[in-house]
């Protein structure tokens, strides 16, 4: 089955993975670098606070590294300090000033939706022009309320010939000042719109009152976070009415801040224990978190794994048998929640997950062309996906650049010989060294290495 037209990767890469083959329960201990999403959010307030910062045990990946270079480029200094992390140096931030006048710079925001959406609001308050551009898809990806509300600011926002942009490239002129006040956006596309927004707002001389009108927003887990950090940096939040968001004005606290693991990131780890009907524990498992991949525990409970959570280590183990069921609003965790669907023994419905039309890929079409092609029995709704049991069998699943198609892949290999992940390196996004990761998680009992599908291959 070839691909449509508009779901053809882009990354140029020809090497496949093969996947490792389960031949045996898993039964391994795995530790996920930082989140993406906190590391981020952290990042661009360290820019905008009152004094250094420090985040300790961040993620380092392609998406950190590209708002790193973003924030640099405004003025930010960031420096790499030794830290206690398993997965990288400690960051110190020197936040921009605003007043320092500027040439014009260049900011990639490669496939990075908390850079194409995060920076923009920030770069309006430094002076100078911020060109920002990216890769190939990421000039595909919902931009336009972003843009549209920088003008409704009073922030000039023009593509490069001078014309009305609607998406990727663009050209912001910072002032060094954004008044601010009631602002009146639809954000159903994406809940970053909302955050990054939020994240700015403390410095706009008014606040911001942030309103959104149109359908419901998705990822409202996202939004709580970044609400969350923000208060924990000293800033006043009033979120007490829906779809209304009231910024005070005035300093963002400067932090020393741990960052929790990437809990959306220990997804495909914890599958590994349904898809193997093995055991899989991840230590230092928040008690309370905002982040949305907490839903572990009760979407794979539902699917049939035996789950529990005590003295901050999460085991998950697999049953007989996946469960097939109704998912609602799984957000990022939908490619691996449609991974564990199609080797489940009833059918199932995953709703709520429209806008993940508008992530690094068009994940719900490429979700569906993946699992079809390995013999599955997936289709596309209005607003997410459904997908029957079927017998799969081996062949190449395309990641589109994406590395939750590639996670996706993983999983399905474990239970279904000769599965190959074609370019397994655009993990590099969130998770550097996920097939490390991955293959000594099956080390542990003695599976990496002898029962993958054979070598690299070329097409």
């Amino acid at each position: 089955m070839t691909a449509p037209a508009h779901l053809q990767d882009e990354s140029g890469s020809t090497a496949h993975w093969p996947a490792p083959f389960a031949s045996r329960p898993v039964n391994a201990t795995v530790t996920v670098p930082g989140s993406k999403s906190l590391t981020n959010r952290y990042l661009a307030l360290a820019a905008l606070a009152d004094g250094p910062s420090r985040l300790r045990a961040p993620l380092h990946s392609r998406d950190s590294v590209l708002m790193i270079q973003a924030l640099r480029e405004l003025g930010a200094t960031i420096t790499e300090v030794p830290g206690d992390g398993a997965f990288g140096p400690d960051l110190e931030v020197i936040p921009l000033a605003a007043d320092t006048a500027a040439s014009s710079t260049a900011i990639d925001c490669g496939l990075a939706g908390t850079v194409m959406r995060f920076v923009p609001p920030l770069a309006a308050l430094r002076r100078g022009a911020s060109v920002f551009d990216g890769d190939p898809h990421a000039r595909k990806r919902p931009m336009g309320t972003i843009i549209e509300a920088l003008k409704a600011l009073g922030v000039s926002v023009a593509a490069e010939d001078g014309s009305a942009p609607s998406s990727l490239p663009f050209i912001v002129e910072g002032t060094g000042e954004v008044r601010g006040g009631h602002l009146v956006i639809d954000a159903s596309a994406s809940s970053q719109f909302v955050s990054a927004l939020l994240l700015v707002g403390a410095r706009f001389t008014e606040g911001l009152h942030l309103e959104h009108v149109g359908k419901t927003v998705p990822s409202l887990d996202h939004i709580n976070m970044t609400v969350a950090v923000l208060r924990g940096a000293g800033v006043a939040v009033d979120d007490s009415v829906p779809n209304h968001w009231v910024v005070s004005p005035g300093p963002i606290r400067a932090f020393d801040q741990r960052i929790e693991q990437d809990l959306s990131n220990a997804g495909p780890f914890l599958a590994a224990a349904l898809a193997s009907g093995g055991t899989v524990r991840i230590p230092n498992w928040p008690e309370e978190t905002q982040q949305v991949g907490d839903l572990w525990r009760s979407i794979l409970a539902r699917m049939g794994a035996e789950v529990t959570l005590r003295d901050g280590v999460l085991t998950v183990t697999g049953g007989p048998a996946i469960h097939g069921g109704d998912f609602a609003d799984t957000s990022e965790l939908a490619p691996t929640v449609a991974a564990l669907c199609a080797l489940a023994t009833g059918p199932s419905r995953l709703s709520g997950i429209a806008h993940l039309r508008g992530h690094e890929t068009d994940r719900l079409a490429a979700l569906v062309t993946e699992i079809n092609r390995l013999g599955g029995d997936a289709e596309e709704t209005a607003d997410g996906l459904v997908i029957r049991p079927a017998r799969l069998h081996g062949g190449v699943v395309h990641s589109y650049a994406d590395h939750r198609m590639a996670t996706a892949g993983a999983i399905l290999g474990l239970a279904v010989e000769g599965v190959q992940v074609e370019d397994i390196a655009t993990t590099a996004k969130t998770m550097p060294d996920f097939p490390r990761l991955w293959e000594e998680m099956l080390s542990q009992n003695g599976l990496a290495g002898a029962e993958g599908s054979g070598s690299a291959s070329q097409d």
